[in-house]
């Protein structure tokens, strides 16, 4: 029978001409639209015999079969789905536009990706990115067989096919592959291509493998050699070794072709959770993630009723190297809808701060219609988004239950959960729960905040923190001094990232959260502690005064301290600046501001102990004479060494070690003469021993 030829709808041929005509690297994603169509083909198929059985009679396997043909360069796509009728074919591949052609040509105009054809529903035509002619050959169970070709020159044609092998029912594509394009004919390329986007396709996808085997032919042609062989084995009983064998028998070398099915890890996000077993998630974690070891725990959940999608979320049992790289493409979360691939790195499905959660999400709703642009506003990612994350805390609250569990977790991921309190406001105090610092009370173990509550004091109405660069550093630091006496237990924050989930934790539970290194600190106290301490505040008002004349601009004030019982002074910040470890951590950023320095670093105020002897005897020195140099030479020191005690570094180092150096040669009775570093001075020493204890510390600045 003749062939009938059609035009194209000038919608179709425009889209034809701007799929051929212009570059796209991302061609591969030609089968994933085609095995997707087959998909739906077969979704037909099934949904139809549920109803009518008999319309399986024509074939009951339901499968996708991709063959390819190197000699002639020809990539086959056969489905057994439900098929098309001749009017099926001129109408759904050329003559009546789909709604999404238009779509899709304005997509790409306004510069989306290729790989968005499929869902504006014109997925086939991306067949023409690879091949220069394209044959549907397809057989429904109303109509005869049919063959649709077109090399997309503006017609196609639709012919009757008697001559070919019968389908019995579904279709056949296909491809006459463009000399440039013949890697899609290559097994590892196909697997890969597969693997990729429709690994979780629900019916099996076969790829037809041919294999050179080799084939032994154990006939022998009787000779007199043989005979005489034979006859000689029946006298001497002996085993025939290798060799013999080998000569005597021959091979043939056979092409074999096999159906290698592709997709065997099957969607379990869709089987009931009770049913799923231990090994079956860490056998899918580890196809998903390509991870050598198991997950930590599993969150498998469906949510339904306006929106419908399911999902599997896995947390890993270590944190990979890479996990702040900046420039690392996010691959975690993979998002399907209906089972078919559609990115892994859509950024807007879970936050950053969870990016070591591993997964997938298989959305029934998502429009097909993803693109990066119609992500950023589309609603039902939102809600996703919010769903994913309130199964991830639940997850997280899981793994607390188990003590030594969530000690793996939280040594892998504490940051993340430090960077969520600094980023997720909404999510916050649910995320405080699962902070754990080292405190006073527990150098040792972390502790959390709720076990924190537990064992405050009655009186005590706050919880306390100190931050600093390492464990060592703070935990004999003077800001506890007094909370160590009165039985307050204080958190020591050692973590960089502590500084910025800190500050914007304000309070836990009802309890505000304290810097015990800032000013500010009212300490639960009795009214008569709090008498004697407006007391001490008058009597040392002249020795403030002259540490601050002495200090000049360095410190913002001095005042008498409530928080040190040993130490002689503390130095500490302003209640809404820098601490002083956030002060050096924003000095060792590389690329900092730093015109950030100048208005964030907080002003110093140094707090003096009232009931320390060095202070009370400057006390004394400062009534008697407030023009002492000696006082001011103290002062300096005084500073210098509350500078390192309270966090901060040195401004002039070599200043602070000449000071330590005369009074180490003060203690050893060595003359200045003899000091091997040299040392500025512009005043004559007193011989007289009384009078060196006094000034001998003159001047050295």
């Amino acid at each position: 029978m003749a062939s009938e030829s059609f035009g194209f709808q000038a919608e179709i041929s425009q889209l034809l001409d701007l799929i051929i005509n212009t570059f796209y690297s991302n061609k591969e994603i030609f089968l994933r639209e085609i095995i997707s169509n087959a998909s739906d083909a077969l979704d037909k198929i099934r949904y139809a015999s549920l109803t009518d059985p008999s319309v399986l009679d024509s074939g009951k396997d339901l499968y996708i079969r991709i063959t390819p043909d190197k000699e002639n360069k020809i990539l086959t796509i056969r489905d057994t789905g439900i098929g098309m009728t001749k009017a099926d074919l001129v109408n759904n591949l050329g003559t009546i536009a789909k709604s999404g052609t238009k779509g899709f040509m304005e997509a790409l105009q306004s510069g989306a990706d290729i790989s968005m054809i499929g869902q504006f529903g014109v997925g086939f035509y991306s067949a023409y990115l690879v091949a220069e002619r394209v044959q549907v050959i397809s057989k429904h169970n109303d109509d005869e067989q049919y063959i649709w070709e077109s090399a997309a020159g503006g017609t196609f044609t639709i012919t009757p096919d008697v001559d070919g092998v019968p389908l019995g029912r579904g279709s056949e594509i296909r491809l006459y592959l463009k000399e440039d394009q013949l890697e899609y004919l290559e097994e590892k390329r196909i697997k890969e291509i597969v693997k990729k986007h429709s690994e979780f396709i629900s019916y099996p996808i076969q790829l037809a493998v041919t294999k050179e085997v080799e084939k032994v032919n154990n006939r022998r042609c009787l000779t007199l050699e043989t005979f005489a062989e034979d006859k000689e084995e029946s006298k001497i009983e002996e085993v025939e070794d290798e060799d013999k064998k080998e000569k005597k028998t021959k091979k043939i070398k056979e092409k074999q072709v096999t159906n290698e099915e592709l997709n065997k890890t099957k969607p379990i996000w869709t089987r009931n959770p009770s049913e799923i077993t231990a090994e079956e998630y860490a056998a899918f974690y580890k196809s998903l993630t390509n991870d050598w070891e198991e997950h930590l725990a599993v969150k498998h959940f469906s949510v339904e009723g306006q929106l419908e999608f399911k999902a599997i979320l896995f947390v890993p049992k270590r944190a990979p190297f890479d996990l702040f790289e900046s420039k690392k493409k996010r691959n975690n979360i993979k998002l399907y809808v209906r089972r078919v691939f559609i990115m892994d790195d859509c950024e807007d499905l879970i936050p950053e701060y969870l990016n070591f959660i591993k997964g997938i999400v298989d959305s029934e709703d998502l429009p097909l219609n993803i693109s990066r642009e119609t992500l950023q506003q589309n609603k039902i990612l939102k809600v996703i988004r919010k769903n994913l994350v309130k199964k991830c805390l639940d997850l997280f609250s899981e793994i607390a239950e188990d003590k030594d569990n969530f000690n793996k977790f939280y040594e892998s991921f504490g940051k993340n959960i430090k960077l969520g309190i600094h980023e997720d406001a909404q999510n916050r105090s649910k995320l405080a729960e699962f902070l754990r610092f080292y405190s006073t009370k527990s150098t040792e173990e972390m502790t959390s905040l709720k076990d924190y509550i537990t064992r405050m004091p009655e009186v005590q109405k706050n919880i306390y923190y100190l931050t600093g660069e390492s464990l060592s550093a703070v935990k004999d630091s003077p800001f506890l001094e007094v909370l160590k006496k009165k039985g307050f237990e204080v958190l020591l924050l050692v973590d960089p990232i502590d500084e910025y989930a800190i500050t914007q934790l304000k309070e836990f539970d009802g309890h505000k959260l304290i810097c015990v290194s800032k000013e500010g600190l009212e300490l639960e106290e009795t009214e008569e502690e709090k008498k004697a301490r407006e007391e001490e505040a008058k009597q040392f008002e002249d020795l403030c005064k002259t540490v601050k004349d002495a200090l000049g601009d360095k410190v913002e004030k001095v005042v008498v301290s409530n928080r040190i019982s040993d130490s002689p002074c503390v130095l500490v910040t302003g209640q809404f600046g820098w601490s002083s470890n956030m002060e050096r951590i924003m000095k060792a950023q590389a690329l900092r501001d730093s015109s950030m320095s100048s208005y964030m670093a907080s002003k110093k105020t140094l707090e003096l102990n009232p009931h320390n002897p060095i202070i009370k005897e400057l006390k004394r020195k400062v009534s008697e004479d407030k023009a002492d140099k000696s006082v001011r030479d103290l002062t300096y020191l005084l500073f210098e060494t509350a500078l390192l005690t309270s966090g901060f570094s040195l401004d002039d180092p070599t200043s602070f070690a000449k000071r330590i150096h005369r009074m180490i040669a003060l203690g050893l009775d060595v003359d200045e003469e003899e000091e091997s570093a040299p040392v500025a001075s512009t005043s004559t020493e007193v011989p007289a021993a009384e009078a060196a204890s006094t000034s001998a510390m003159e001047e050295i600045d």
